[in-house]
C-alpha cells in the first residue's frame, strides 16, 4: 500500500466511521479498488479505527473529564450510572471479539456481496428510525444501552453502519437524538483500543503486514483529522434529524456496490 492510498483510505475511514454509512464497508470497497490483500485490510482498519476513536477523545474530551470526575468520586450518582450503562453496552461486542473474531475476520475481504447487502440493511435501519415517532425518553435507560451494545456487536459486519446501527437503535428506542450520539460515540472508545493495544503487544501489526510503516502512519493522521471533523459534523448533524439522506446514500451505494459484484 502506498503512502497516497493509505491517504485516501485514512480520510474515508475518518469522514464515514462516525457518519451512519459503514466505515468498514467503504475499506472494503477502497481495499477492493486499490487491491490491497485481506491481511493488510485487516492491520490498516484496526490503524485507522483507532485514529478515529481518538479524535473521539478530542472531540468528547471535556464531557469524558466529567463523566471520569463523578465516577472517582466513588458514588452513585448520574457520571457513574452513565459509565455503567455504556460497560453494559460492551458486553455483546466483547463477547462477540472473545468467542467469535475469527468468524467475523472472515467477512473481510472476500468481496463485496455482503458490504452491498449490509448497506441496504443500514439504509432501511436509517429510514425506520427517520419514520418511527416512538414516545421520548428523559435517559438512555438500562434496556435501551443494552440493545444498543446489540447493535453494535451485529454491525462488525463490514457494510453495517455501527454509528447507523446504534444511532437507529436508539431512535427506534425513544431516546433523544443528541443523547443517543453521543452515547454511541463513547460506547466504541474501549472496545477499538482495546483491540488496537491487544494486537500491538501481540505483534500481530508488525508480522502479518507488508504495509510500510510510512502509510500506516499517513492513514492513521489522515484518519484522525477526517475522523476529528465528521465526529463534529454528524453531533450537530443529528440534532436536526437529517438522517435519512444517508438511507438515501447508503441504498444507492449498496445497489451500485451488489451490481458491480455480480
Amino acid at each position: 500500500m502506498s503512502w497516497w492510498e493509505a491517504l485516501v483510505l485514512g480520510l474515508i475511514q475518518g469522514l464515514t466511521e462516525y457518519l451512519p454509512v459503514s466505515s468498514s464497508g467503504h475499506l472494503e470497497i477502497g481495499n477492493a479498488l486499490f487491491g490491497t490483500s485481506g491481511a493488510d485490510n485487516l492491520t490498516f482498519g484496526i490503524v485507522v479505527h483507532a485514529a478515529t476513536v481518538l479524535s473521539t477523545l478530542v472531540v468528547l474530551g471535556s464531557e469524558i473529564g466529567r463523566l471520569l470526575k463523578g465516577f472517582f468520586r466513588f458514588q452513585r450518582n448520574e457520571e457513574t450510572t452513565y459509565l455503567l450503562k455504556i460497560g453494559l453496552s460492551m458486553i455483546p461486542v466483547l463477547i462477540v471479539g472473545l468467542f467469535f473474531k475469527d468468524t467475523v475476520e472472515q467477512f473481510f475481504g472476500n468481496g463485496l456481496i455482503i458490504v452491498g447487502a449490509m448497506l441496504l440493511v443500514t439504509a432501511t435501519l436509517l429510514t425506520f428510525s427517520h419514520l418511527a415517532k416512538p414516545r421520548p425518553k428523559e435517559t438512555i435507560s438500562w434496556g435501551s444501552a443494552f440493545i444498543i451494545g446489540l447493535a453494535q456487536a451485529i454491525a462488525v459486519v463490514p457494510g453495517l453502519s455501527r454509528s447507523g446501527a446504534t444511532i437507529a437503535t436508539g431512535l427506534l428506542l425513544g431516546n433523544k437524538k443528541e443523547q443517543v450520539a453521543q452515547f454511541s460515540f463513547l460506547m466504541v472508545i474501549i472496545p477499538i483500543l482495546g483491540e488496537a493495544f491487544l494486537e500491538l503487544i501481540s505483534g500481530d501489526l508488525a508480522n502479518t503486514t507488508s504495509i510500510p510503516v510510512t502509510s500506516l502512519i499517513v492513514g492513521f493522521l489522515a484518519a484522525f483529522l477526517s475522523g476529528w471533523a465528521a465526529c463534529k459534523w454528524m453531533l450537530a448533524l443529528v440534532k436536526k434529524g437529517k438522517l435519512i439522506w444517508f438511507a438515501l446514500y447508503c441504498a444507492l451505494v449498496g445497489l451500485l456496490t451488489l451490481a458491480l459484484s455480480v
